[in-house]
């Protein structure tokens, strides 16, 4: 009896703990509109939320104008810091191999994200190089992503989780926004990203493609699409994960990436890409530079972090919801640099999303809940004359 008394207490404390964690989103407040009426800047329990939409040109002015204040400060003032790190790791300027980067990555970048980059630029008072710089850096570095559904979950739903483990000592976390993008040729989406970049490590669209990655290995290997253009492209034009599949296949790639994708329909999948190759791993099957993983689900990581993810999907295997993948994915699964997380519900559309703070990383952060079809209605009726 004091045995099961003592389990009813420890699994009390949890559910405290976890609900604690996880903020409620509250009523989205407008802080500033885009003159034209292609954008707007609103805030969600503290959150900075930029909503963009139409040509590439008119969403580039809209994020440029609104975020005004904060590009100049990641770019270049940021990337300053990144250059500095290079130069005395690796005795490299930064610029000459982001110039390098963007003189062979940038004949595979969609024109349409190169416009609307020069069109963010011009609004926000930088310099073309810097903007591109900007977007450019993350091929130049080289997290954890598990996605579960069926009888892994407590419903059957997926549920997808991305760790991004990033540079959190430049203070990138000082300018986080969740983009909401609404192109004029594309399908609407949301981004877990950063004031300035156009492109896409956390994402997921109004069909309910979810994806996230982890980089690998393969620095130099830059003839290809940049992988948060690569991810973009995803988030805009694919409707399934088998879309999303066919998009990496057909484009040139760069360096070495990992993706877990996952979709409204509960398919979902992990991806290794390189140049040369794209291997997709099916939900539980075993790949001998993973640790065991269980069945109906998808996971990605390294070292002690895997083992460590491996080892509480097991355990919580069956029980899975949002809010214990939270649980799940906290140290040390993620690791100290640890600069923001997703948890993604394709079929619902919701997102519940923590970023590092001044001193800690976003696993000991509070959650904040999103939803997409929710973010773009706000939005609609913000236009509505």
């Amino acid at each position: 009896m004091k045995r099961q008394t003592l389990l009813t207490v420890l699994v009390a404390v949890t559910m405290v703990s976890v609900c604690m964690a996880v903020r409620a989103q509250e009523t989205l407040q407008v802080v500033a509109r885009d003159p034209d009426g292609q954008g707007l800047l609103a805030k969600v329990n503290g959150k900075r939320v930029l909503f963009v939409s139409g040509t590439p040109e008119q969403m580039g002015r809209a994020h440029g104008r609104l975020l005004a204040e904060l590009v100049p400060n990641v770019m270049p003032r940021t990337m300053a810091l990144v250059g500095a790190g290079l130069a005395v790791k690796k005795g490299e300027w930064f610029y000459d191999r982001i110039e390098e980067i963007y003189r062979r990555a940038g004949p595979h970048t969609p024109e349409r994200f190169l416009r609307e980059c020069r069109a963010m630029a011009a609004a926000a008072g930088i310099t073309e190089r810097a903007a591109l710089s900007g977007n450019f850096f993350p091929e130049l570095f080289h997290c954890s992503g598990v996605a579960v559904r069926n009888t892994a979950s407590t419903d059957g739903r997926v549920i997808h989780a991305r760790v991004l483990d990033y540079m959190r000592d430049i203070h990138l976390q000082n300018y986080t926004v969740l983009q909401v993008f609404q192109p004029a040729d594309g399908i609407p989406w949301m981004s877990v990203g950063y004031a300035g970049f156009l492109g896409t490590v956390t994402a997921m669209n109004l069909k309910g493609v979810a994806i996230g990655e982890m980089g690998g290995k393969g620095e130099g290997d830059w003839d290809g699409m940049p992988m948060t253009f690569l991810m973009r492209e995803v988030a805009e034009r694919a409707e399934n994960v088998e879309q999303a599949l066919a998009i990496m296949r057909a484009v040139p790639r760069s360096c070495e990436y990992y993706y877990v994708i996952s979709d409204a329909s509960r398919n979902m999948v992990g991806v290794y890409a390189t140049p040369s190759v794209v291997e997709v791993l099916g939900p539980g099957q075993q790949d001998k530079r993973l640790p065991p993983v269980p069945k109906d689900t998808v996971m990605l990581s390294a070292g002690g972090r895997a083992k460590a993810l491996s080892e509480r999907l097991h355990a919580r295997f069956g029980t899975i919801t949002p809010e214990v993948m939270i649980e799940i994915i906290k140290r040390p699964v993620a690791m100290r640099s640890n600069l923001h997380n997703a948890v993604f519900m394709p079929e619902t559309l919701d997102m519940w999303f923590a970023d590092a703070g001044k001193k800690t990383p976003a696993c000991d952060e509070p959650y904040t809940r999103v939803n997409l079809r929710t973010l773009l209605d706000f939005y609609a009726s913000q236009r509505a004359p």
